[in-house]
């Protein structure tokens, strides 16, 4: 038996909204035309007392709740009722805060008000309680995939709040690069010197750890299921394969230098004197506190230069174009090796820009005292001479083309380059190119002539995902994620990365990297036990639902599905993985037939906003504008914008969505034919600097929305009636502007002709 409803509007008159609207008229409305079964004004809606009597209220028998007051996105804690469903009508931050309180304006700002109540009656009245995903899974383990120092900080972190950790590692050793180097850049004052890497305490503190699982020379074979429930397949060197049940993984794979065969005009592979940084390390270790010998006789080196931005920060597109941003500490580093064990060697840094991230300049100021030469220049190219080389440079500073250094030893600051894995986002060209490659490495094998330098991307998670065996990549080949909007995360619910297998950085920044990605990935364990979403969403209890007996087979909620989420069962239907589910909704934007929705999110719920709306006749001269706004940056901006009151039209009424990707074309129809006179729509930045918080959604969103000037022809209105806006959460004074110039368009082409049908 269906559960019986029942409908209760509450009317906030704080923080100003008493004074400012007429809250009698607002609960009239409310229950007048929003059919709510209980209407209730307050005086401060949000503090003890208010919050009591909707608790009251709901203990003699409310389901649905609307509340009139502030944003959805304030009083979150106040508000939350989480067994029923609950809209928020905005009329402080989306009414009288943007508002100017003159009499003149008093009559406008009403009916704004009016209208966010209606809005809100119509949407909670087409939504249900979020029960939660029952297909949870309660696995508390985190897989980390790579034995490095962001591998090793991870597993440690993790351990000590209490989660068992699984760690491979491919080689028969953890420590990765960190292992390889003599020593490390110092991370604390005074900067002066070297330190020990610190390596060998942490593999240690691993070993003595039982929450800690190991496995050496091993690969992760298949990665299936999802978060709180991953099957894990592990292949060993020996070729045994073993299972692990896993809630959260976490990719820390690290990085490869560039291919320094590819720098000979920088010498490399012409003369044994010129080696990369890894094979300084390697040198200095050999050396082990004494002199570094040079390759080539072995002979104590006597001289060195070191060659920064080698093949990195590249504007031909023929190597790296990005700065590592380590490799300037990491040269002076090893150039103290030199100095610290003789101060009579000549240790040249030849560097186009200087960074030192972490240590201000102290690290770089003690390597000048020691008597490092840091000269300003570009390195054209680097000529063996013998048991030594010439180093031909543009000197920058005194703009002398011809400017050369002779040294026992160069060193090559070459860049990092990703352990990613197999890059499933590549272009078609990409592939040509990669099969090309691949095949005249082959020819050249099979026809024993030189080797052609070719390595093909192995597969690091090997994912049954129906998207490809790995993360999608950026065009570098770093793992997919937004520094600023949801650092570690990739488009793989459960599964996050960390390190430089993210972006260039060094050992600081990756263990603070590791443990920052260790606490997300717990985050995303936890929500998927409890049946809930993780980021951004993180806690929503909602999740897709689809009427079988509508769907046509399209397949386009599947491919559109920016996370993987959407599989197909064997009679080819959608088939939901809803714990992969970040509830973004644009699987809800691109159904045709609309038979996909969320219990608190459907094409339902935003409709019934959009008609609910007072639309006034042709002679009234008040248009109406809908904005569809994203949730993530659009709305908090208007809201943010409200707060500095900054001022914009009344004629606009906002509707939050999830994802400009959850946007249905039904909705701007819907409102057009309804009298709308315009409609915007407000979402992320998308493209290669996207700022999506849903990745794809907005890039996917307006593709599909690119069409809509089709239906304006149809319907004989201007195109210019839809605008498509890219918005930012830092276009806090920008926005209101933008609106009031729409508004002001819309005035100056008229009022739509729909008016009245």
């Amino acid at each position: 038996m269906a559960e019986e409803k029942k409908f209760a509007a509450y009317i906030c008159k704080g923080c100003g909204l008493g004074d400012r609207l007429d809250a009698d008229k607002l609960a009239g409305i409310a229950q007048k035309e929003g059919k709510m079964q209980v209407v209730k004004q307050h005086d401060f809606l949000c503090n003890a007392d208010g919050v009591a009597m909707i608790k009251n209220d709901i203990a003699e028998g409310v389901t649905h709740i609307m509340i009139a007051a502030c944003s959805r996105r304030a009083k979150t804690e106040a508000f939350y009722f989480p067994n029923n469903a609950v809209a928020r009508a905005n009329l402080r931050e989306g009414v009288i805060w943007i508002r100017p309180d003159t009499e003149e304006a008093r009559e406008t700002t009403q009916d704004m008000a009016e209208d966010y109540v209606r809005m809100g009656c119509a949407e909670v009245k087409a939504m249900t309680a979020p029960g939660g995903n029952v297909n949870t899974g309660s696995n508390r383990t985190l897989l980390v995939v790579g034995g490095g120092v962001t591998g090793m900080t991870a597993a440690l972190e993790a351990s000590k709040t209490g989660y068992p950790v699984v760690l491979v590692e491919k080689s028969g050793a953890l420590g990765g690069w960190a292992a390889k180097l003599w020593k490390r850049i110092p991370v604390h004052e005074p900067f002066k010197a070297p330190a020990d890497t610190g390596v060998a305490d942490m593999v240690a503190q691993i070993a003595a750890d039982s929450n800690i699982k190991v496995y050496l020379n091993s690969t992760i074979a298949k990665t299936d299921g999802a978060p709180g429930r991953f099957v894990v397949e592990i292949a060993t060197e020996s070729g045994a394969i073993s299972t692990e049940d896993i809630g959260a993984i976490l990719q820390t794979t690290g990085f490869e230098l560039y291919d320094a065969n590819k720098l000979p005009h920088l010498g490399y592979g012409k003369s044994p004197n010129v080696v990369d940084q890894a094979g300084l390390e390697a040198l200095a270790k050999a050396a082990n506190g004494g002199p570094i010998l040079r390759p080539s006789d072995g002979k104590p080196v006597t001289s060195v230069a070191f060659v920064q931005c080698a093949g990195q920060r590249d504007a031909s597109g023929e190597h790296l174009s990005y700065c590592s941003g380590y490799c300037c500490n990491a040269s002076i580093k090893q150039a103290m090796y030199f100095k610290d064990g003789n101060p009579a060697i000549d240790t040249t840094v030849i560097y186009t820009d200087l960074r030192t991230p972490g240590n201000g300049e102290d690290f770089y100021r003690s390597a000048q005292e020691k008597g490092v030469i840091f000269t300003k220049g570009k390195v054209a190219t680097v000529a063996p001479n013998g048991n030594s080389c010439v180093v031909n440079f543009h000197d920058l500073i005194l703009d002398d083309q011809s400017a050369q250094i002779e040294a026992d030893l160069v060193v090559l600051a070459t860049g990092q380059v990703p352990n990613s894995g197999v890059n499933i986002d590549m272009t078609a060209e990409e592939k040509a190119e990669d099969e090309a490659a691949e095949a005249a490495a082959a020819e050249a094998t099979a026809s024993g002539a030189q080797p052609i330098q070719f390595s093909k991307k192995v597969s690091v998670l090997n994912l049954t995902y129906r998207q490809g065996p790995d993360i999608p990549q950026f065009k570098y080949g770093f793992t997919d994620s937004h520094f600023i909007c949801f650092p570690y995360e990739t488009r793989r619910t459960g599964i996050y990365t960390a390190g430089p297998v993210r972006r260039p950085m060094d050992m600081v920044q990756a263990r603070e990297d590791a443990t920052g990605a260790t606490l997300k990935a717990i985050q995303a364990l936890e929500n998927a036990q409890l049946g809930r979403a993780a980021h951004p969403r993180s806690g929503d209890l909602s999740f897709p639902k689809v009427r079988l007996e509508g769907c046509t087979q399209c397949k386009r909620c599947t491919v559109e599905c920016p996370f993987g989420a959407i599989d197909e069962d064997e009679k080819r239907f959608p088939l939901f993985n809803e714990s992969r589910c970040r509830r973004c909704g644009t699987c809800m934007g691109a159904c045709p037939v609309r038979v996909i929705s969320f219990e608190n999110y459907s094409v339902d719920t935003v409709g019934s906003q959009i008609k609910a709306v007072d639309i006034p006749d042709e002679f009234s001269e008040k248009p109406r504008i809908l904005v569809l706004a994203c949730e993530n940056d659009a709305y908090p901006a208007l809201d943010m914008a409200a707060m500095k009151r900054n001022e914009y039209s009344a004629f606009v009424r906002v509707i939050p969505v999830r994802c400009l990707g959850s946007v249905n074309t039904i909705w701007i129809t819907d409102a057009l034919n309804a009298g709308y006179d315009g409609v915007m729509l407000m979402g992320c930045k998308h493209g290669e600097e996207y700022q999506c918080h849903f990745v794809k959604g907005s890039e996917l969103g307006r593709y599909r929305l690119s069409k809509v000037g089709d239906t304006l022809k149809n319907m004989n209105l201007e195109t210019e009636r839809v605008k498509d806006l890219e918005v930012a959460i830092t276009d806090i004074d920008n926005l209101p502007r933008i609106i009031n110039e729409y508004a002001q368009q819309i005035v100056d082409i008229g009022l739509s002709p729909f008016k009245g049908f």
